[in-house]
């Protein structure tokens, strides 16, 4: 197990305490926290007063300023576990370092991801099974680590980081297409099981959102292609989402930290879409 534990993190400062405390007290998980949506997630719920375990790869240096800034920011605890959530073993060491450093988990956010495309009939299988792996089967076991403290306690939120590509298909994207469907139906059977037990369980489907790998995304197709990064957004990237805008990583955790608190305890089994319009189509 690796924890970062930055000096300053849990201090109170400044005005970042006047904001809403929504989560106050709370603990979360996010998985694939270091960048991108699963980083602006981490810090919507700390900026609500939740604690996170903050997960994924990246220099451990970075991780730790960043970790560090955070936790300052909004007065909350952000340790560092680097599971691979491809291993099921380090995702229940990456649940047992919450359970041991705070008493519980109460919100967990399974965001991690990875992609890989090609057709199907020459797709690896070795990418396949590292998508599924990562994609779906960590969902899989980080809430079944998280269910037992949960039902305990009576309450709990679990928030899957699922996709557009969750309701409709793309060619060349098999393993993810197929994963992140996989998510929406383990949301809604998670949703089932504990809709008696002060759980709820719901799937956030975000569009293009812009992050850091797509600003990378956008640059390669415009010299692959050799056309300017207006036309590479609009009419590649953004070609299936109708307001032709990207959304925030923000909104994505603004959405979060509502799913998250107690005026959501009726939404539970739900697919909420953050793609423009796209799957209104």
């Amino acid at each position: 197990m690796n924890t970062i534990t930055p000096e300053n993190e849990g201090r109170e400062t400044g005005s970042s305490t006047l904001a809403s405390r929504a989560l106050s007290g709370r603990v979360a998980i996010v998985t694939g926290s270091t960048s991108g949506i699963g980083l602006a997630i981490l810090e919507e719920l700390a900026r609500a007063g939740a604690h996170v375990v903050m997960n994924g790869f990246g220099d451990r240096a970075e991780l730790a300023v960043a970790a560090g800034r955070i936790a300052a920011s909004h007065g909350v605890d952000i340790p560092f576990h680097g599971a691979d959530m491809s291993r099921p073993a380090e995702i229940a060491d990456l649940v047992k370092l919450a359970e041991d450093r705070f008493g519980r988990v109460d919100i967990l956010v399974n965001n991690a991801g990875i992609q890989h495309v090609a057709p199907i009939d020459t797709f690896p299988a070795d990418r396949w099974d590292a998508v599924l792996a990562i994609n779906l089967s960590s969902a899989f076991h980080a809430t079944q680590q998280v269910l037992p403290g949960m039902k305990r306690r009576r309450f709990g939120r679990i928030i899957n980081i699922a996709s557009a590509h969750g309701l409709v298909g793309s060619p060349f994207k098999s393993a993810y297409v197929a994963a992140k469907h996989g998510v929406l139906g383990l949301t809604k059977v998670t949703a089932l099981e504990t809709a008696e037990m002060g759980i709820t369980a719901n799937a956030i489907c975000p569009g293009y959102v812009w992050t850091p790998l797509v600003e990378k995304q956008i640059t390669a197709q415009a010299m692959s292609h050799n056309i300017d990064r207006a036309e590479v957004i609009r009419n590649v990237l953004l070609a299936q989402q109708p307001n032709k805008q990207f959304a925030e990583a923000s909104e994505i955790g603004a959405l979060a930290v509502f799913l998250a608190g107690e005026t959501a305890r009726s939404i539970t089994g739900a697919t909420l879409s953050v793609d423009g319009g796209w799957t209104a189509h």
